[in-house]
């Protein structure tokens, strides 16, 4: 036997939005559901749209908590910061969830409307660029793709003129144990952060000490942290293109999954992981 239908306004649920904020105002869906648009008839060029599109959201939040995280830093606002990276932690969690749904894409399902993307391609992101630069992982050539967009051209190069979110831990680093910055090595501003003697040899006394240096060593394992999510990233990223294409050149010219398994070796924070070696 059923009852009455519901109706959710008995609750004091709000049901009419002519002169008032809805939820889809205030997201913006209205704008944001109609920025998919398929070049063709193939019914998984839209799974390929929502995954990058939705992928880029993700890397803007990261974004927005990765330049809070160098300012807290800066200020020397530690738990603050050390939210910060956690939340990019689990975003890129979330980057990793979704490769599982781009495999569902056999080769045959992608081959249908892949001549549709023309030479664009995920090696062009820009925000995955800024990430990649704010973590130290700095290389100008790739600089290159971006000077079409003269705004995302300008903050790329900005973000090289000055020092990354690790130059910055690694000044802390020296500030905490020597109680000055002096000895520490200048900012690697404009290549990837090649590993220093001297920064390994203080995370090892951090590591070697742990009671006594509870918050340094609580900044290295939020940093290995993030560093492992961002490799499982990478991992899933070269396992699915060659689940889907194979060993074909990616559409934006590189040498698909040869270049994404050299992606696989750089190393964001070498000396963290480093030192592990040496414990």
């Amino acid at each position: 036997m059923t009852g009455p239908t519901y109706d959710p306004k008995d609750d004091g649920a709000k049901m009419e939005f002519w002169d008032a904020m809805s939820y889809g105002d205030y997201l913006g869906l209205e704008k944001l559901l109609a920025t998919q648009r398929p070049l063709s008839d193939a019914h998984d060029e839209m799974l390929f749209i929502i995954q990058h599109q939705t992928s880029e959201l993700w890397m803007k939040l990261a974004l927005h908590e990765l330049t809070a995280a160098r300012d807290a830093l800066i200020a020397g606002e530690m738990p603050q910061m050390f939210k910060m990276l956690s939340r990019v932690s689990r975003i890129f969690e979330q980057l990793n969830a979704a490769w599982d749904v781009l495999r569902t894409m056999t080769p045959a399902d992608y081959t249908r409307f892949r001549a549709a993307l023309g030479p664009s391609s995920g090696f062009q992101s820009a925000q995955y660029r800024m990430i990649e630069f704010i973590l130290g992982n700095r290389n100008p050539h790739l600089l290159r793709p971006h000077p079409h967009v003269t705004q995302v051209h300008d903050e790329l190069s900005a973000e090289l003129a000055r020092p990354s979110f690790y130059d910055e831990v690694i000044r802390y680093l020296f500030i905490a144990l020597d109680g000055t910055a002096k000895a520490a090595p200048p900012a690697q501003l404009r290549q990837p952060h090649v590993p220093e003697p001297e920064v390994m040899a203080r995370w090892k006394q951090v590591y070697q000490n742990v009671e006594a240096h509870w918050t340094l060593y609580e900044l290295a394992e939020k940093l290995v942290d993030l560093e492992d999510y961002f490799r499982r990233w990478r991992f899933n990223h070269v396992t699915t293109v060659e689940r889907v294409i194979g060993f074909k050149r990616g559409t934006g010219g590189t040498s698909g999954v040869q270049y994404l398994r050299r992606m696989l070796e750089v190393e964001l924070f070498p000396e963290l992981w480093h030192l592990r070696t040496e414990l």
